[in-house]
């Protein structure tokens, strides 16, 4: 079985930065998997923010383009999610995912695996 473990969720002002962590373990072969990073804010529903292959290509949710940056490390079997000129609305809970094979997905459904989140609050 595979384990994600999100960390690096937190509080911060408007316009602060964050950088988010998934340490994916488990099984081997991990790091080919297309990772992606999901979030939840209050009583809406969840959405991706950004997803990215073994290969490097990455995908971007219009609100995030040019603020967020998806990156991995598959020698330490990490992906990270950079967040800065954070705004209240992307506060929420963020959550890991995994998916076997390749290419970029962009629906929930085409994830097998989930961390259990870490809560972000941009507030001021």
């Amino acid at each position: 079985q595979v384990q994600l473990v999100e960390s690096g969720g937190g509080s911060v002002p408007p316009g602060g930065s964050l950088r988010l962590s998934c340490l994916v373990s488990g099984r081997s072969g991990v790091s080919t998997y297309t990772m992606g990073w999901y979030r939840q804010a209050p009583g809406k529903e969840l959405e991706l923010v950004a997803g990215i292959t073994s290969g490097g290509s990455r995908n971007y949710a219009d609100p995030v383009k040019g603020r967020f940056t998806i990156s991995r490390d598959n020698a330490k079997n990490t992906v990270y999610l950079q967040m800065n000129s954070l705004k209240p609305e992307d506060t929420g809970v963020y959550y890991c995912a995994g998916a076997p094979g390749f290419g970029l997905r962009s629906k929930e459904r085409e994830y097998d695996y989930w961390g259990r989140g870490t809560q972000v609050t941009v507030s001021s």
